[in-house]
């Protein structure tokens, strides 16, 4: 196989097996030959069929999305962003997201937008928990991300019917159809010829699967040797329904499922029976949560835009909870996700050493492969999947230049991201996507949020049009 060599990498992010951790490199060559690494750092000497002149580069491992929702989440840009129920806990889950969705149309144009916008931030891994879509495996292959397929399935929807109250429609079948529909997605990614999809087992959300779908979702994926993801403590409304029904917290009642343990994600996990906006005095969720070894995915984006933040990112990290990071909305940038985890957890604890620059990209790449069960991603070293970006040094956003990752991080995000690899092929070349027409995908995404515009207003219980229910930023004609 060929073998490609990133000459003369002016900073690399190397990983470093004495401390489990990364540590920069300077002046070296990264070099790969198909899917894996060769070298990284020193002179590589071997025959070589492409170089790429890494004198102006940060050379970094690729970064490992643990929880994103493609096929909606990116139509909301504009309608979301100030909008929340005010007598349901501040979130916008139950009373305005069910009203602004794509049609079929629109969620292709959604996903490859969302899955172009993740590339150019550096996303090499991402799992994508949608709702099963005719065509989605094989367009998240088409995309050249490493996949895993997490198609989401539920015994209730939730709805509202006055603004104040949720209630749940319940399936008579308790989902196990919808169930057994996403094991057959999740086979299929698995067989794609690709051999970068693989899959992981998510019932939905806590509130709106039954107990019994719960505990045999997380026995089949224990079984399968899949990782498992269910949306928990995630909002105020959530943590009442679960002690309501149960009497105990949503964290108390997956563990008395059984399903709080290693190999669990807990998209979220923000409401313990000790945060602020509940009153649980009698339960230990934190201490629960240290010992149980299942992981938490933060997505700090979507909670910051109604005043919750978690408590906080470094407490979680320093007491040993596994923490990944994840894009739960737009905008789907893996680079600011990590700014803002890194700022709002400062924020909360009123302390900048809460959680340092370190923690949080140890999180995006080596804590989420750890997550997903990978030890050959989120590193760079020899023999680990060559899945890695490249930032400009020189672009204006990083300069000047004392520290790249700082400078990525807090400063240039994106903008800086030249070209992206997976498996070793190039999925993003000069800042532009292979896999699909950007320009094209957000045109047909922006006529598909005005057809959803149109339909809104039939949905809402309240009657209200779309820009009644989120007004624009001044009056429009």
């Amino acid at each position: 196989m060929a073998v490609t060599v990133i000459r003369n990498v002016a900073w690399i992010v190397a990983y470093d097996p004495q401390t489990g951790s990364h540590r920069y490199l300077r002046d070296g060559d990264v070099a790969f030959e198909g899917d894996s690494i060769l070298q990284v750092g020193g002179t590589y000497e071997g025959p070589v069929e492409t170089e790429i002149d890494g004198r102006n580069r940060l050379v970094s491992p690729g970064l490992v999305n643990i929880h994103s929702h493609p096929s909606s989440e990116a139509m909301n840009k504009g309608m979301l962003d100030e909008l929340g129920s005010p007598r349901l806990g501040m979130s916008s889950l139950y009373e305005f997201m069910p009203l602004f969705r794509p049609d079929d149309e629109g969620r292709r144009a959604c996903v490859e937008v969302t899955y172009s916008e993740l590339l150019l931030s550096g996303v090499t891994t991402l799992v994508d928990l949608s709702v099963a879509w005719d065509g989605w495996v094989e367009t998240f292959a088409a995309s050249g991300l490493r996949g895993v397929v997490s198609p989401m399935y539920r015994s209730a929807r939730w709805y509202t019917d006055n603004g104040h109250v949720v209630n749940y429609d319940w399936e008579g079948d308790g989902g196990r159809a919808a169930m057994e529909e996403a094991v057959g997605v999740i086979d299929a990614a698995i067989a794609h010829p690709s051999g970068r999809l693989s899959g992981m087992v998510s019932p939905s959300q806590i509130d709106t699967c039954t107990p019994e779908l719960i505990a045999d979702s997380f026995a089949l994926a224990q079984e399968r040797g899949l990782p498992f993801q269910i949306h928990a403590a995630q909002s105020v409304v959530e943590f009442h329904e679960i002690t309501r029904r149960h009497g105990v917290t949503p964290l108390e009642w997956l563990d008395s499922l059984d399903v709080l343990k290693p190999g669990a994600i807990i998209g979220h996990g923000i409401f313990l029976n000790d945060y602020g906006h509940v009153f649980w005095p009698q339960a230990a969720d934190f201490e629960l949560l240290q010992g149980s070894g299942a992981a938490v995915a933060h997505c700090p984006t979507v909670f910051q835009r109604r005043g919750i933040t978690m408590n906080t990112v470094g407490r979680y990290i320093r007491g040993g909870i596994p923490v990944g990071i994840g894009t739960d909305t737009y905008p789907h940038n893996m680079l600011e996700e990590l700014r803002n985890a890194l700022y709002l957890s400062r924020v909360t604890a009123k302390d900048p050493y809460d959680l340092r620059t370190s923690d949080i990209f140890d999180a995006a790449t080596l804590g989420g492969a750890r997550i997903l069960g990978r030890d050959d991603i989120g590193r760079l070293t020899p023999g680990a999947k060559a899945d890695l970006f490249l930032a400009d040094i020189t672009d204006p956003a990083m300069m000047p230049l004392r520290d790249p990752l700082r400078s990525l991080i807090y400063v240039a995000a994106e903008r800086a991201v030249r070209d992206v690899f997976v498996d070793g092929r190039a999925v993003v070349t000069d800042g532009k996507v292979a896999a699909f027409d950007l320009p094209d995908a957000l045109a047909r995404l922006e006529a598909a949020q005005r057809r959803a515009e149109v339909a809104f207003q039939a949905l809402d219980f309240a009657e209200r049009r779309h820009d009644e229910a989120s007004p624009y930023v001044y009056s429009a004609p």
